[in-house]
């Protein structure tokens, strides 16, 4: 593959870091019993995952590259989507629109 096409394959990987990690960012930030279940509570833990998932994905998205290899990790795609992924599914199983 030529440098060009990697570079746009980069941009496009940020770009969906960026655009995974911001709604969700708004909505624990202006709505955070969006995230509450029928009975009225949340797990802290699994909450405490997706804000690393949204740390990551803001990391990522805007180009930051830590020389670290564990915050390389932690704050790269490899953990931050699959980690977004659980906010998504958070909020679908709290919204009543996804099963236990």
């Amino acid at each position: 593959m030529s440098a060009w096409v990697l570079a746009r394959q980069h941009v496009a990987c940020r770009a969906l870091s960026l655009l995974l990690a911001s709604p969700l960012a708004l909505l624990l930030l202006i709505h955070p019993a969006a995230y509450l279940d029928a009975q009225g509570g949340y797990s802290h833990s699994l909450l405490m995952l997706v804000m690393l998932g949204i740390s990551g994905g803001f990391v990522h998205g805007l180009g930051f590259d830590p020389r670290n290899r564990i915050l390389s990790l932690l704050l790269g795609p490899i953990c931050a989507w699959p980690l977004l992924g659980l906010g998504y599914c958070l909020l679908l199983q709290a919204q009543g629109l996804m099963g236990t």
